[in-house]
């Protein structure tokens, strides 16, 4: 049995000491907690993101002050307020990851949430300069118009991956969603336009209905392992076919799902519902679990575990397409029909 297990790997181009990876979460807004989840073996951390919607306040009441009083007369606009007072989410944000950087040894990455082309994007420059290792672009949309079709949404994707590369030296990795019309096709674009890594997938929080005040309340989950089961399935589709790493984010919880995340493909696994549950501690639990693991099936690092599930290396790849959605559904029997179907054969 092998002891040494190398956990060691390589994310978006950045070189992590583990494939364990704090996902994007209001945890990290404290250096503290950073440097505990780094302190338990974390390879890296995704801060919480800057939201497209703060930029664009923060230059709307710019502009409100710059250009407040020059309805009276044209000299007011040398009159520019003194902003010094006026504490703005995207200066707070660089500064606080500027801090984080400054405090931790493992690479941090920023995020960015938007959706639309603009000045927002040259945000991304500033949390280079900032010392961000890499940035996450976490595309939350969700088209309601009828009029747009998929191939506008897509290549609204694409376009805000290539204007944010024309921004920074640094890696990037595209946070995606499940919905998709042709996952490998638009993965194949955000590749020719310069995305270093995957994040998948982007898990949207649902509304629901409040029927005493019939309003609409925000109602928040976290995750849950069950969540896995359809980013493993992308991911062994995917492995081996781009040239892109790719996370696993959106229910691992115990050490099982994050062997499972490596195996199916992923360079990393990102987790934050299970260090809410448990406690960021809870990241040394799940290491320990992967590395046990490993020991007692001869694994020696965690490179030579990726995509040993993945599609081209199970015996039968039809698990992961079509002809396992027959064989599923055919396979259920209720409960009490199976225990008279026993009988039967008794």
């Amino acid at each position: 049995m092998k002891t040494t297990i190398d956990l060691n790997t390589r994310y978006m181009g950045l070189a992590l000491s583990s494939p364990l990876v704090g996902s994007a979460s209001p945890l990290w807004r404290h250096i503290d907690r950073v440097k505990e989840l780094e302190d338990n073996g974390a390879g890296a951390v995704v801060l919480d993101s800057l939201f497209e919607e703060q930029v664009s306040l923060e230059q709307r009441t710019l502009n409100k002050f710059l250009l407040q009083g020059t309805e009276h007369f044209s000299e007011a606009l040398t009159y520019f307020p003194d902003t010094g007072p006026y504490r703005f989410a995207p200066d707070q944000y660089l500064e606080r990851l500027e801090r984080i950087k400054g405090a931790t040894d493992f690479p941090v990455i920023a995020s960015l949430n938007g959706i639309s082309p603009g000045g927002w994007l040259t945000y991304a420059a500033e949390m280079e300069q900032a010392g961000a290792d890499g940035i996450e672009l976490n595309i939350y949309y969700l088209p309601a118009d009828p009029s747009m079709s998929s191939e506008e949404v897509e290549n609204n994707y694409v376009e805000l991956v290539r204007e944010i590369k024309k921004h920074i030296k640094i890696p990037l990795a595209v946070k995606l969603s499940p919905f998709l019309t042709s996952t490998p096709w638009t993965v194949s674009r955000l590749t020719d336009a310069g995305a270093d890594a995957l994040v998948m997938f982007n898990r949207f929080y649902q509304l629901d209905f409040d029927l005493k005040s019939l309003s609409v309340k925000s109602n928040l989950q976290l995750s849950t392992s069950q969540e896995m089961r359809l980013r493993i399935r992308w991911i062994a589709l995917l492995y081996k076919k781009i040239p892109l790493s790719m996370a696993l984010t959106g229910g691992v919880h115990t050490s099982n799902d994050l062997v499972k995340s490596i195996a199916a493909g992923a360079t990393v696994a990102m987790t934050t519902s299970s260090l809410l549950k448990n406690g960021i501690a809870h990241c040394g639990t799940l290491l320990k679990g992967l590395v046990e693991w490993m020991q007692h099936r001869d694994y020696d690092s965690v490179d030579a575990l990726r995509g040993v599930l993945s599609h081209d290396k199970v015996a039968e790849p039809a698990a992961f397409e079509r002809a396992n959605y027959m064989h599923v559904l055919a396979s259920w029997v209720p409960e009490e029909q199976d225990e008279l179907t026993v009988k039967s054969h008794r």
